[in-house]
């Protein structure tokens, strides 16, 4: 659905969930490629320093910055969760502004607390 001037709340509503449905699997998080040391005492790898590669999804629990392993053979589809997940942030974010728009228009105070561009 294109976004309309007269869009109602339920209009967004509607939006939003047709929107959203497409977007699985999701999370949340950065993918990255880390190498470091093993435990083997004479390891030619660590000792060239190359180190060995492994995957992590890292973010947050709470407070607490986590990071969880991730298997080669799930990358891809742990990177398409990623990338997914940040759309939808982003349709979150476009859904409140079109709320946000749409209960003022039903109120009947949508022009008059504009501000122009740049004004503080």
């Amino acid at each position: 659905m294109k976004r309309t001037k007269n869009e109602k709340t339920e209009d967004v509503k509607r939006w939003f969930l047709r929107e959203t449905g497409r977007l699985w699997p999701l999370a949340l998080g950065s993918l990255s490629l880390r190498r470091g040391p093993c435990i083997r005492e004479h390891c030619s790898a660590c000792a060239s320093g190359q180190g060995h590669a492994s995957w992590a999804l890292s973010g947050r629990q709470g407070r607490r910055r986590v990071s969880l392993y991730v298997p080669q053979e799930v990358v891809p589809e742990v990177r398409q969760a990623v990338e997914q997940g940040r759309q939808l942030q982003e349709l979150m974010r476009e859904a409140g502004q079109r709320y946000l728009a749409s209960l003022k228009r039903a109120r009947g105070l949508g022009r008059e607390f504009r501000r122009k561009a740049g004004k503080r």
